[in-house]
Parts: structure tokens; C-alpha cells; sequence
């Protein structure tokens, strides 16, 4: 089973950083796409940021300049560094990994900014 494990959420003041990690097994992060998505309440999942194995990045139009990721393929883990963050940037906050049909996800973390 492969998985996916998140640190890094907490509570921070607007305009504070955060940065989430996620580590993934060996066998998925060297063949996926791996990506954050966050999930607000009472608000649909939604797409933030990825990054293909050849370190090729997009984001969503909210978080462009703000936010980046980025992986380290020795250590298998992708992080997620958030920078400005905005009180509309609370969710919980999810690593994923994509690959064709296959998705695998994280169990999730929290990250709640202060105004």
C-alpha cells in the first residue's frame, strides 16, 4: 500500500510562511506527479500547486507567486513553501500523487491563517 504522509500545517498570522512536507514511498515518487490540493470548508477540493518528475511546476492563479514546490528525489518528499499567506488560504491541505488512473492521497493538514 503505498502512502503518503503530510506535516508542516498549523496556525500562522496573515502575511506569515508555512511550509507543508510530504513523503512519499520510493515507488510512486519517482514515476509521479505529485501535487497539493486544500479543501476550505464548506468548499469544493481544489487544485493548488504541481510538480511533474522532471521538476516541471504549476499553479493555481490564487497562490501564483506565493506559493512553491518543489521535490527532493533523494528524499522523497515534496514541500509546498507558502509565503504571504492570506486568511483565505485556511484548508486542510493535501498531498497527492497522480499517475494515468492512478491517484493516491494523503491523509491531510491543517493550515488556518490569522487575520
Amino acid at each position: 500500500q503505498e502512502q503518503l504522509v503530510e506535516s508542516g500545517g498549523g496556525l500562522v498570522q496573515a502575511g506569515g510562511s508555512l511550509r507543508l512536507s510530504c513523503a512519499a514511498s520510493g515507488s510512486i515518487f519517482s514515476i509521479y506527479i505529485m501535487g497539493w490540493y486544500r479543501q476550505a470548508p464548506g468548499k469544493q477540493r481544489e487544485w493548488v500547486a504541481s510538480c511533474t518528475t522532471s521538476g516541471i511546476t504549476n499553479y493555481a492563479d490564487s497562490v501564483k507567486g506565493r506559493f512553491t514546490i518543489s521535490r527532493d528525489n533523494v528524499k522523497n518528499t515534496v514541500y509546498l513553501q507558502m509565503n504571504s499567506l492570506k486568511p483565505e488560504d485556511t484548508a486542510v491541505y493535501y498531498c497527492n500523487a497522480e499517475r494515468g488512473i492512478n491517484v493516491y492521497w494523503g491523509q491531510g493538514t491543517q493550515v488556518t491563517v490569522s487575520s
